[in-house]
């Protein structure tokens, strides 16, 4: 009997021994590896040993979100997304993966999954490309649906924010802060996560896996002895913002405009 390879890329360790756990049952299957991050799962793949037949792929990572993936590591493996998403992203995956999860992964969807993924792998069909761009529209939902501005609570007040006031976001303690141009600071209910694929990313860079800022705040860029990007954000936090390694050139694209 054939076995086909898979490579597991999620970043929270216990889903990821959960599905390797559920994976076992199926005999054509043989986990081969696992990946936490986009810079893990891209070095994964390029090392010449290494191959996946099919990978079960995370939509948030680490240090990014699983299109970066894509745009720096072709990928011919059959794909399954796995996402807490809502239905708005399920048609983008469809169009480009084998399938997708909602978690928390249902074992009766999971096997479906894995069915259709084998029928394909012994169709020897060829994976169809991902149009990266539709993924990160189906996540962000697309431009159109962009945040235009934040209602904030203030006490018991609630205020309006437009998001050309805002300056960046950053998690802290299980919350999230929005920053205003003016230095005023906010608490929200959302999730940075959340938030962060909420607003444009033209105006806005996940400059790391605590921060969200506005091009508007970028003040200065200079380099760290540990080679990597400092931001002068404006109005200055009470953190140091560092670009995450992995996102330095997307930072830089980002900045030029590309």
């Amino acid at each position: 009997m054939k076995q086909y390879s898979v490579l597991i890329v999620e970043d929270e360790l216990p889903a990821q021994a959960n599905l390797k756990r559920a994976l076992t049952p199926y005999e054509e299957l043989r986990v081969v590896g696992a990946a936490s991050s986009v810079e893990g799962a891209v070095a994964w793949l390029q090392q010449p040993e290494n191959h996946a037949d099919i990978i079960f792929m995370d939509v948030e990572l680490s240090d990014g979100m699983c299109f970066d993936i894509f745009k720096r590591q072709p990928i011919t493996a059959k794909v399954v997304i796995t996402t807490a998403y809502d239905s708005y992203a399920v048609r983008a995956f469809r169009a480009g993966s084998i399938d997708y999860l909602l978690k928390p992964i249902n074992p009766e969807e999971l096997q479906s999954a894995v069915e259709r993924c084998l029928k394909a792998c012994r169709a020897e069909e060829n994976q169809p490309s991902l149009d990266i761009e539709a993924l990160r529209k189906a996540l962000t939902g697309g431009a159109s649906n962009y945040k235009k501005r934040f209602v904030v609570k203030f006490g018991d007040r609630l205020s309006v924010i437009e998001t050309a006031q805002i300056a960046y976001f950053y998690a802290e303690d299980k919350s999230t802060h929005l920053v205003t141009t003016e230095g005023r600071s906010y608490i929200l209910d959302s999730s940075l996560d959340t938030v962060s694929e909420e607003v444009d990313p033209e105006s806005f860079f996940r400059i790391s896996r605590n921060c969200t800022a506005s091009v508007r705040a970028i003040g200065g860029i200079s380099k760290h002895p540990s080679n990597r990007l400092k931001v002068n954000l404006v109005p200055k936090p009470d953190f140091e913002a560092f670009v995450s390694r992995s996102r330095t050139q997307d930072f830089m694209n980002w900045l030029e405009g590309k």
